[in-house]
Order: C-alpha cells, then sequence, then structure tokens
C-alpha cells in the first residue's frame, strides 16, 4: 500500500513539473492562457484528492497504521 502511495504522490508532482513547463512555455506572451497548463493543474488536483481519499481508507481497513513520534523520556 505504501508503494501505490508513492507511486501517487510522484504522479502530483510530474504533473506539477508538466503544469509548470507548459507555464513557462506559454509564459512569454502576456495574456495568454494554456488549457495544457490547466489541464495539467486539474490532473494534479485531482492526484492529489485521490491520494488523500486512499490514505483515509487505508487506515480505516488497516492496511496502514500511524506510527507517531516516539518520545523517549
Amino acid at each position: 500500500m505504501k508503494v501505490v502511495i508513492v507511486i501517487l504522490l510522484v504522479a502530483v508532482l510530474a504533473a506539477l513539473a508538466g503544469a509548470g513547463l507548459f507555464m513557462l512555455r506559454k509564459g512569454s506572451e502576456p495574456g495568454s492562457k494554456s488549457p495544457a497548463m490547466a489541464r495539467a493543474l486539474a490532473v494534479r488536483v485531482a492526484l492529489s484528492i485521490t491520494v488523500f481519499l486512499f490514505v483515509l481508507l487505508a487506515w480505516y481497513f488497516g492496511w496502514i497504521k500511524p506510527s507517531g513520534i516516539p518520545i523517549s523520556a
């Protein structure tokens, strides 16, 4: 399950990087709106929501367990 979460987080970063590249390519023209950049950002938001819901479900079903921060006395 942790592997799936890591893969989804890498996909979020890839979508963010793609949106950045589209912004840099089209950013030279003032007022230009890139549909590819908007699509990449929409994919990033959808993937982020998917990661959040997957973590919640994995915790609920016991697939992952919070370990917390160990407190040493």
